[in-house]
């Protein structure tokens, strides 16, 4: 078991105090909640309120440590003052909080792999893993879906808080795992969660407009994905670079400044990996590419264009941490569609499918809707929407790239938080004015199957993997992959 017994001198953990005894720790929590008798707490700055807040209670509880900065030991003065308790004041307390996790739980997988990126990040880090585990090894991934492969595990968010990551890292170790790909999101990169953990190589898969609710402006968004290669991965590992998307050369540069040698993916037959040819069916498609010159095709049975790209990005990462390439191409074969990720969900009697994918930005709905055309011989129906409380500027764009791909578009909610549904559904439908609106998404859906003729596709976007609605502060449970099967069955009179 990780977290076995144990207690650890700060400076067994790097962190030296300014005041106070040097502490020995019991265990280490950011959560003032999760705070038992001896351990260390982390008082991080946050968005809302500072961690400092709750040093009080988290002393009350037991806390023989703090680790803040030095607006947290202001803050935090007074209870600080009532106790005997060793104080870490430091500029950094995240980046501190992450090298701390990692010593405390101390094991990780031999081989780690992160991707960062606005779209791709989940299908490139199960892909990574499951060409690992066709080629015998025990691997993980981690991510949007939690930990899944060998061990399964759950995880709150894509890139986990530092003790919660190296929890799960060192738990994966003790499960006898080996080989482990995770995502590396711009939170996360931001926050320096990813701090500390030893990463092989990293690979970049695109950048497009997200997360400006976060990020006060594009540039510290991307500067935020950069952070994994300028800062992130050690010096003599390599990085994979998709160079189709257009800051796929700027990202290749960084990460060569930074001394990392670079794999390039993407069409120009002088990259390491370039795709030359796909020829597209109804299940998948035929994908011929360039392996540092050499010819190859393999067969994928994977829907759109753009997989292809996360595939080949996959396949870097496998090769630069040390994977043997013709294994590494003899598994693609066995590649299977990431849960929630261009899912075929359900068929009708006529033919016509319909697929579930996570697309919830501008360009990834575009690319999820050009990826599906040429699979399709009819129409493409479109079911999406936007998630409240987050980017209101990505809205219209929403309703922009469903009018220029689709043929049907339908408009309905999208996990509307605390705004009013009608209100962002009229944002989206301001660029987007044929679009129908249906309000409820079990009704979306079911008009979005019912349109289907042969030959049509249906694409329900937004929420992929998601099992639940959230409205105001309540989860409904919600599943467009279920939903779009009870649409077909109800349809198709196959209910009983």
């Amino acid at each position: 078991m990780s977290e076995r017994a144990r207690i650890r001198s700060l400076a067994e953990l790097g962190l030296t105090a300014q005041h106070g005894a040097e502490a020995r720790v019991t265990g280490l929590a950011v959560d003032s909640r999760d705070v038992k008798e001896g351990y260390l707490f982390a008082a991080l700055p946050g968005t809302r309120v500072h961690g400092a807040e709750f040093v009080g209670y988290a002393l009350r509880m037991g806390a023989k440590a703090v680790l803040t900065d030095a607006e947290g030991a202001r803050v935090a003065a007074e209870e600080l003052d009532k106790f005997d308790v060793a104080l870490v004041v430091t500029e950094d307390p995240r980046g501190a909080l992450a090298m701390a996790s990692a010593l405390w739980f101390g094991s990780q997988p031999d081989v780690m792999v992160a991707v960062t990126g606005t779209n791709g990040k989940t299908s490139v880090a199960s892909f990574t893993r499951q060409i690992w585990m066709a080629m015998g090894l025990s691997a993980v991934n981690l991510g949007t879906t939690g930990v899944e492969g060998a061990w399964d595990y759950p995880l709150k968010h894509t890139t986990p808080e530092p003790i919660t990551l190296h929890r799960a890292l060192a738990l994966a170790v003790d499960e006898g795992v080996t080989h482990a790909a995770m995502e590396a999101s711009s939170h996360g990169l931001a926050q320096r969660r990813l701090d500390g953990v030893r990463l092989a190589a990293a690979g970049f898969t695109n950048f497009t407009q997200d997360h400006l609710d976060y990020h006060a402006t594009f540039e510290e968004y991307f500067a935020a994905k950069a952070r994994l290669f300028d800062q992130v991965l050690a010096e003599d590992a390599p990085a994979v670079i998709n160079m189709e998307d257009p800051r796929g050369p700027e990202m290749a540069a960084i990460a060569e400044e930074a001394g990392h040698a670079v794999l390039r993916v993407g069409h120009d037959e002088d990259y390491e990996l370039a795709i030359v040819g796909q020829r597209f069916d109804a299940t998948g498609q035929d994908l011929r590419f360039l392996h540092e010159g050499t010819p190859r095709q393999v067969r994928l049975g994977l829907i759109g264009g753009f997989q292809a790209e996360n595939v080949m990005v996959a396949a870097g990462l496998c090769i630069a941490s040390g994977a043997d390439p013709v294994e590494v191409f003899n598994a693609l074969p066995q590649l299977t569609t990431v849960r929630g990720r261009m899912q075929l969900a359900a068929t009708r009697e006529n033919g016509a499918a319909v697929f579930v994918d996570y697309a919830h930005t501008p360009d990834a709905l575009a690319t999820a809707l050009q990826a599906l055309r040429p699979h399709v011989m009819g129409r493409l129906v479109v079911v999406y929407g936007a998630g409240g409380d987050r980017d209101r500027g990505k809205r219209p764009l929403m309703g922009e790239a469903a009018r220029d791909h689709a043929d049907v578009r339908i408009v309905t909610d999208d996990n509307p938080r605390s705004e009013d549904p009608a209100s962002i559904r009229a944002a989206i439908l301001q660029a987007d004015g044929e679009a129908t609106e249906v309000g409820d998404r079990a009704e979306a859906i079911l008009r979005g199957v019912d349109a289907l003729g042969p030959g049509d596709a249906l694409l329900i976007a937004g929420k992929g993997h998601e099992t639940g609605q959230i409205v105001g502060d309540d989860v409904f449970p919600f599943d467009d992959v279920e939903q779009a099967s009870v649409a077909v069955a109800a349809l198709d009179g196959q209910m009983t």
